[in-house]
């Protein structure tokens, strides 16, 4: 397995965000409980740029990990406007040394 960051670019429909956020959380949540999802979390606001997330996920490939997210409901209801799914080699670092490294 390998680890993936990915990048999630949402389109700028908040009352929708906001109606479909516990269904979307409740998806990544059960890709947390498999130990797919590592992480998982909006950025902060900034004006220059729209409303975005980044995932750290452990896969097999990024087409899974593509088709899986496929599946969450943001993505569903066209919610998430790019994903950008990158193999992340990580070699250093408190959460490399603790967490990551048993589960690689």
């Amino acid at each position: 397995m390998s680890l993936f960051a990915v990048h999630y670019s949402y389109s700028d429909d908040t009352r929708a965000r906001d109606e479909h956020r516990p269904a979307h959380r409740e998806f990544l949540g059960s890709l947390a409980q498999e130990g797919v999802v590592l992480l998982s979390g909006p950025y902060a606001a900034v004006d220059e740029a729209p409303d975005a997330a980044m995932l750290i996920l452990r896969g097999d490939s990024a087409a899974e990990l593509v088709e899986l997210l496929r599946q969450d409901p943001f993505q569903q209801q066209g919610l998430v406007e790019q994903v950008a799914i990158r193999e992340w080699t990580p070699v250093l670092g408190h959460w490399f040394d603790k967490a990551l490294a048993e589960g690689l």
